[in-house]
């Protein structure tokens, strides 16, 4: 029987350190991706992790743009 998470390391530069795992409890395997600086924590199933193998490069690039999302005053 697989474990509920099974740690594969973690990925980190000066801007960003994120733990990844692959989680057991759905329905099927997912990545389990938390952000080591905020605690935040996130799912993606095969079909999101494909998405972002066909995504253009430009839209991948406004996805990662921290301003869009991260700064924005959660209030909002």
């Amino acid at each position: 029987m697989a474990s509920r998470e099974d740690p594969i390391g973690t990925v980190a530069s000066e801007f960003a350190a994120v733990s990844v795992s692959v989680d057991h409890t759905a329905n099927g395997p997912r990545l389990r991706l938390e952000d080591l600086n905020s605690g935040r924590v996130a799912f993606l199933d095969a079909l999101q992790l494909e998405s972002l193998v066909w995504l253009p490069a430009e839209r991948l690039e406004q996805l990662v743009d921290p301003s869009h999302n991260r700064w924005r005053d959660e209030a909002r």
